[in-house]
């Protein structure tokens, strides 16, 4: 504990009185990312001249223009330059409301073995994709009604919002464009169907307004030979009129399924999954 005492009171001498200001009532709000703003309400005077001193001294990393994340003490003496924070955490303070969505939560939940490199996050607010630290983040901006069914979740002591498994799958069929494609999003369903409550899937995708995604979702099943486990799921749909296309990021050219309603202009083949 004393050569603790004494790292720690060695590793502040590089601070001035308003920078151990700024940094301990900030700790003690528990505010681990903060804004140029947040920094202007404790401590009188430049805060973002205070901001570049705090980056040079690698007391604190920016994460965007006016964002910054206090590094922790025991991070040790390279401060900032050996301090990591999760996608998620730094996705949660890019706009609100917002999930954890697609791709990123297909992965997180366990449904795709694939690591996505973007960070994906649903939004009501056209947001410009961003890169912080090497990352890529893209948001996707939502009409209210697709805006439920999230769930909060812990990661490093913070407290992040992601679609739940169900919301997932019926956001993944909404936009395999964000979820790594259809395939990998069939693949998902195909490996993990007794993971999930497909009824709650088709009830999202009725209160989403998108019938589309029950289309795929139905013509997944038929190819790989799961519809009549889930025949009482479909027992009263009825694909409406027109053909979206099974893949939106690939030619509209195929075939038309006229007992889903769908152009598979994607061929899904259950075989390629096993190697």
């Amino acid at each position: 504990m004393k050569r603790y005492n004494k790292f720690k009171e060695e590793y502040k001498k590089g601070l001035t009185q308003r920078e151990s200001l700024l940094i301990s009532a900030l700790a003690r709000q528990d505010r681990k990312i903060f804004s140029t703003e947040d920094a202007r309400a404790v401590t009188e005077g430049d805060a973002k001249k205070m901001m570049s001193s705090l980056i040079k001294k690698k007391w604190v990393l920016p994460l965007k223009r006016g964002l910054y994340a206090i590094v922790p003490l025991d991070v040790g003496v390279k401060g900032a330059d050996s301090f990591i924070l999760h996608n998620f955490v730094i996705a949660s303070h890019m706009v609100e409301p917002y999930y954890i969505a697609y791709w990123s939560a297909l992965n997180h939940h366990g449904l795709s073995e694939q690591i996505p490199r973007t960070t994906f996050i649903a939004t009501t607010k056209p947001k410009m994709p961003l890169t912080i630290l090497d990352s890529d983040y893209y948001f996707v901006a939502i009409e209210k009604r697709k805006f439920f069914g999230s769930q909060e979740i812990e990661i490093e002591d913070w407290k992040v919002s992601i679609s739940t498994p169900e919301k997932t799958i019926a956001d993944c069929l909404d936009h395999p464009e964000h979820s790594g494609g259809i395939d990998e999003v069939a693949k998902a369903i195909y490996f993990n169907h007794k993971d999930f409550d497909l009824v709650k899937v088709y009830e999202f995708a009725k209160r989403m307004k998108n019938l589309t995604i029950l289309k795929r979702l139905g013509y997944i099943f038929e190819i790989t030979n799961l519809l009549d486990t889930y025949k009482d799921v479909f027992a009263h749909f009825t694909p409406t009129k027109g053909y979206p296309a099974l893949d939106p990021i690939s030619p509209r050219k195929g075939r038309h399924n006229s007992r889903w309603g769908l152009l598979v202009n994607f061929e899904l083949d259950p075989r390629r999954w096993m190697y």
